[in-house]
């Protein structure tokens, strides 16, 4: 369903289960920033009642897991930690077409947002099918469905506002590009991604 082309090494998983606060911790921060991205496309766009309609419940959802993701952290006498680059999104960026139209400008946002919750979604399955922690189990599997749902809001929105083949072409591009970063991305268990 998430058509992404490179899955994730199988070994991340074990090494994330033994970072399990830095993972906890960078997932905060994913969260937050998925909420700051619907906010921003909310902003610039605010003349698309269907996209503002749209995202509005991802804000709220998004929050909802930064607040749940605060908890596990709480819960387990973690700390909150820093913020760290998240050199991944950092080179998705690369792909983004500058200029272009307006429409061009907001496929590509949403293009961005798609691939993200899919790969999101794709490491909160291993997590949930993976390690022991039965609670965090559970919890990726809920939050794994609503990634999921997030995806397919995005590329539904991108088509939606642009040319659906022209988005679709686009969104090979963008996979096939993924797929590029996952491979040269050094394997690390302290990043959601």
């Amino acid at each position: 369903m998430l058509n992404l082309q490179l899955p994730t090494d199988p070994r991340w998983v074990g090494i994330a289960e033994m970072q399990i606060e830095d993972i906890l911790v960078d997932h905060a921060y994913c969260e937050q920033k998925a909420a700051s991205s619907c906010i921003s496309l909310i902003i610039r766009y605010n003349d698309l009642d269907e996209l503002v309609d749209t995202l509005t419940p991802i804000v709220a959802e998004e929050w909802g897991h930064f607040e749940r993701v605060m908890e596990q952290l709480r819960k387990r006498g973690m700390r909150f930690g820093k913020q760290r680059k998240d050199e991944y999104v950092a080179k998705l960026y690369d792909l983004v077409r500058k200029g272009g139209s307006r429409k061009d400008q907001l496929t590509e946002g949403l293009l961005m947002n798609a691939l993200i919750e899919a790969r999101s979604c794709e490491r909160f399955k291993l997590l949930s099918k993976n390690i022991e922690d039965e609670e965090l189990r559970k919890f990726y599997y809920e939050l794994m469905i609503s990634e999921a749902g997030h995806y397919v809001t995005f590329i539904d929105l991108a088509r939606k506002y642009q040319d659906p083949e022209k988005v679709n072409k686009r969104w090979k591009e963008w996979l096939e590009f993924e797929a590029e970063v996952m491979k040269n991305m050094e394997l690390r268990g302290d990043r959601m991604h």
